[in-house]
């Protein structure tokens, strides 16, 4: 039987790529309470995170997933991506997204997609348990990816295969869920771009009804999430002394009233939401002592109004105007305008709610199908020097992912 192919893209075998099979945890003696998969995640989740996979450098923890997916049944298809801008100076290994379902058919007419993402924010954090071995519902687990999202990866896994294990989803009916684990997500989302934009080669193209995204969500179903831009500012002025300022014209002031009249306006809100602007980056000047002739700033914004398609370029040009309202020659205003406000299904009985304020991949899959946004820990150590998940929210998570892929196969 033939296998799905992607002919303008290459397909990197994994048994070149694949690293070592996951790592067994100690043995421990789990309470009574515990689920029947408790070592089963706690291990793959130890392996994803001990595996450094920063945005641009996801190769490892690609070849590990293709590996422990192959070894459990699953049918494993991975697309190679383009290297990643990454300033590096030693080459990059190949990037690419891991694609799976339950085997043994290798033409899959996947009625639900489940996906999450597999690259991290710098640094690298080690893998640490707060623990002596014995797994409680309190351990605490921490290190760079724990939460966002390798959490997420590891229990959308151990779920499909509990359904699996379990006939709640029949054997001939397995190839219905499809896995999908994306690179990039962290910068430009162009691994879930490249997928959206290049599905039409697979054969046969899937036509999901429904897709689960996998983010921090405290283990609340998201209604909806912010959209984005972002904006690179250039104000110019012209040099001089300082000890004449009426002779020359301070890029750097300009700049700086600029953002801060910008940072006082409602660039857009909603009863429940409002558009921020942060200022990430400013540069500027050449001395201390002489009038700025170049003034620089990149800004993000989190954008609070829609539609999803136009909301992000309609907050820009708001935003382009407040700063043309300072002076109208000085700025030079280069804006990537984004999305706006993304909308997702939440109605599902069993879950508490939720908005949250950050961008997920959710508007880079392009199609006509449901969309939920889920998953285990708290975005507010997510990024952070303590990024860690208790081992009763991540088992949660996985109760939480059954019951979302179950809804989805029949409700959609």
């Amino acid at each position: 039987m033939k296998p799905w192919s992607l002919p303008a893209v290459a397909l990197i075998c994994s048994r070149v790529l694949g690293l070592e099979a996951q790592t067994p945890l100690a043995a421990s003696s789990a309470p009574s309470s515990a689920p029947p998969y408790r070592e089963a995640l706690v291990s793959l989740h130890k392996s994803l995170v001990e595996i450094s996979s920063i945005s641009g450098h996801e190769n490892d923890v690609g070849s590990f997933l293709v590996d422990y997916l192959e070894q459990r049944g699953f049918v494993v298809q991975i697309e190679a991506l383009p290297p990643a801008d990454t300033n590096d100076t030693e080459p990059a290994k190949p990037r690419f997204n891991v694609l799976a379902w339950p085997g043994p058919n290798r033409r899959p007419s996947p009625k639900v997609l489940v996906s999450s993402h597999i690259d991290t924010v710098p640094p690298f954090i080690p893998y640490a348990r707060n623990d002596s071995g014995q797994l409680t519902d309190d351990t605490l687990i921490s290190g760079r990816g724990s939460v966002d999202a390798k959490a997420s990866v590891a229990a959308q896994i151990v779920a499909l295969q509990a359904l699996l294990e379990s006939g709640r989803i029949a054997a001939e009916e397995a190839d219905a869920v499809m896995l999908l684990y994306v690179v990039g997500e962290e910068t430009s989302g162009d691994g879930m771009r490249f997928f959206s934009s290049t599905r039409g080669q697979l054969d046969p193209p899937p036509t999901f009804r429904a897709a689960i995204f996998g983010e921090p969500t405290e283990g609340r179903l998201v209604c909806g999430h912010k959209g984005i831009f972002g904006c690179e500012v250039t104000a110019h002025g012209r040099a001089g002394h300082s000890g004449y300022p009426w002779l020359g014209k301070s890029a750097t002031e300009v700049l700086m009233r600029g953002l801060v009249r910008v940072l006082d306006t409602d660039l857009g809100s909603t009863e429940t939401m409002n558009t921020t602007v942060n200022v990430g980056l400013l540069s500027g000047g050449a001395a201390g002592n002489v009038i700025p002739e170049l003034a620089k700033a990149t800004i993000t914004g989190r954008v609070a109004i829609g539609p999803e398609l136009d909301g992000g370029k309609i907050v820009a040009e708001r935003f382009k105007e407040v700063l043309r309202s300072v002076d109208e020659e000085a700025f030079e205003i280069d804006c990537t305008y984004g999305y706006g406000v993304v909308e997702c299904d939440c109605d599902v009985e069993g879950f508490e709610t939720t908005t949250v304020n950050y961008g997920t991949d959710v508007h880079n899959l392009a199609g006509n199908h449901t969309r939920y946004l889920y998953g285990p820990g708290t975005i507010f150590v997510a990024h952070g020097p303590d990024e860690a998940i208790k081992l009763s929210d991540l088992e949660s998570a996985v109760e939480g992912y059954k019951d979302l892929i179950m809804h989805a196969l029949k409700e959609n």
